[in-house]
């Protein structure tokens, strides 16, 4: 088969630099093992990647799509909204709206905290540490 050019795919794909990116990224494909969609005529990577593009056996959307997806780094996902969903803790406050009101925390001090500390003991050595 002759030669393609850039004029024979500059009607698929307007700006030639696009082109280039298309074809360079599907020439890729290709050499990774990606199935042809034309014959190769014993044609190297790059010229059978514009020969598909000239031909329109693959789509410039599809290849645009497959290198913006190629060179993310971080892909979003789009994941439903978080609902609000009681804590199995809170249901039994929850039934009881008027308790909500009369909930108290107890404030300690930095002192208290570390007297407390202070005064903690290990628990007993059981026969099972002893051994190890």
């Amino acid at each position: 088969m002759a030669r393609v050019t850039v004029e024979d795919c500059i009607d698929k794909v307007e700006n030639r630099f696009e082109l280039v990116l298309l074809a360079s990224h599907r020439a890729r494909l290709i050499s990774s093992g990606a199935p042809l969609t034309v014959d190769r005529d014993r044609d190297k990577n790059p010229v059978v990647a514009l020969r598909e593009i000239a031909e329109q056996t693959i789509a410039p959307d599809d290849l645009k799509e497959q290198l913006i997806h190629s060179l993310q780094k971080y892909v979003e996902v789009d994941e439903p909204e978080a609902e609000t969903v009681p804590l199995l803790g809170n249901t039994a406050a929850a039934s009881t709206a008027d308790s909500d009101a009369d909930i108290q925390f107890d404030r300690m001090s930095e002192e208290d905290l570390l007297r407390g500390l202070e005064g903690l003991v290990p628990p007993a050595a059981t026969e099972e540490d002893e051994r190890e």
